[in-house]
């Protein structure tokens, strides 16, 4: 069962893909409700959201959601976080923000953004700008 067809679209869903200039495909328009339809905040990486849209029951390849998501992230419609060089997650959430990294249980949340202070940054180099600053607090338990 398609959770999204083009005559059955979510307003959210639509409004979201709309912001980020996006075509709204099948593929992508499944993954969108994956990801915001219900107005949750998410952190996911590919091969989760490929698990969650198996058992939704729509039928899109692992190339497909790491497209997408890629596709996503370069409309501003998404974060990517990357925790090692191995491992990337990607953040519906979009205003800055830091994150707990579990390591026990390899999941990515939002950390409370109010209890972190930057107190400067480097200066960018020539002809550059600062765009983000990624802040991943990992944690293991003891």
């Amino acid at each position: 069962m398609d959770l999204m067809t083009q005559d059955h679209v979510s307003p959210r869903v639509a409004s979201w893909l709309e912001r980020g200039g996006l075509r709204p495909t099948r593929q992508r328009l499944a993954l969108a409700a994956l990801l915001v339809g219900d107005g949750q905040d998410r952190h996911v990486t590919a091969e989760s959201l490929f698990e969650m849209a198996d058992r939704a029951g729509e039928k899109v390849s692992l190339a497909t959601v790491y497209n997408t998501l890629r596709a996503f992230c370069d409309a501003g419609l998404m974060n990517e976080v990357v925790v090692d060089g191995s491992k990337s997650y990607f953040d519906t959430r979009m205003d800055d923000h830091p994150h707990f990294f579990w390591e026990d249980t390899a999941v990515l949340t939002d950390a409370p953004k109010d209890q972190l202070k930057i107190a400067g940054l480097p200066e960018a180099p020539g002809g550059t700008e600062i765009s983000r600053v990624d802040v991943v607090i990992r944690l293991r338990r003891i």
